[in-house]
């Protein structure tokens, strides 16, 4: 009798552990997808700012030609100038969203290939909780004839 008891006790034990294996997988889940949440604010923050300095360099510029007596308007190598920004501003943003699609798209398999270990570990644990019950009756069985 005593090992039945212990049979269902180490059972009880293996599926705790797995149910706590699954747990910590989902909370480390989580904290994957809040990283990859933040990632999205620090990417929209780093294209502002990117945004920003090509505002000030644009204002600066614009001034600069018309200090030096040239018209903005009319100028083509001044449009042409200013144009070629425009492109590598867009050029710039471009990489900053890519770049974060990627690293939210590895994020989220992460995230995923964590919750499945955790429910890996607790199917484990209870096949492991199974075999030990298994063989506890087998052992109580087979001491009792």
């Amino acid at each position: 009798m005593i090992q039945l008891i212990a049979a269902g006790i180490g059972a009880v034990g293996q599926i705790a552990a797995g149910q706590a294996q699954r747990q910590a997988s989902e909370l480390n889940a989580f904290q994957i997808e809040t990283d990859k949440e933040m990632n999205k604010v620090q990417a929209l923050q780093a294209s502002r700012a990117r945004r920003e300095e090509y505002d000030l360099a644009t204002s600066t510029n614009v001034a600069a030609f018309s200090a030096a007596g040239r018209d903005v308007g009319t100028d083509r190598s001044v449009e042409a100038f200013l144009e070629r920004q425009k492109e590598v501003i867009a050029q710039d943003v471009g990489r900053i969203d890519q770049q974060t699609q990627f690293e939210n798209m590895k994020a989220s398999m992460a995230a995923m290939a964590e919750r499945r270990r955790g429910r890996n570990a607790l199917s484990a644990a209870m096949f492991s909780a199974v075999g030990t019950v298994s063989e506890g009756i087998y052992r109580y069985q087979t001491t009792r004839t």
